[in-house]
């Protein structure tokens, strides 16, 4: 059996042609994640002007998709660390 031919969990390596690939959805995690970044930091200022001229009660609606972008940062972190192969968010479902 050549390399080629060996499943890629056999040895617990990826393929070759399979990290080009991987790579591509790296560079492309890495540009969606900056963009996620920059939302963080426009919902914070957002809840936080919501709270203070209401009386301090956040807006459920900020804070679930605060709180849903913050699982997908989680899971872009664990694919870009090879801690996992599941790629996140469009390819698996938001939790």
């Amino acid at each position: 059996m050549t390399d080629n031919d060996r499943p890629a969990a056999e040895d617990g390596f990826e393929r070759r042609d399979a990290l080009w690939q991987r790579l591509l959805f790296m560079a492309l995690f890495l540009v969606l994640f900056a963009i996620a970044e920059t939302l963080i930091w426009a919902i914070t200022i957002v809840q936080f002007l919501w709270m203070l001229f209401n009386a301090g009660r956040p807006n459920q609606s900020i804070a679930e998709f605060g709180a849903r972008l913050g699982v997908w940062l989680k899971r872009v972190a664990a694919y870009q660390s090879a801690a996992t192969d599941e790629k996140p968010f469009p390819w698996r479902e938001i939790d």
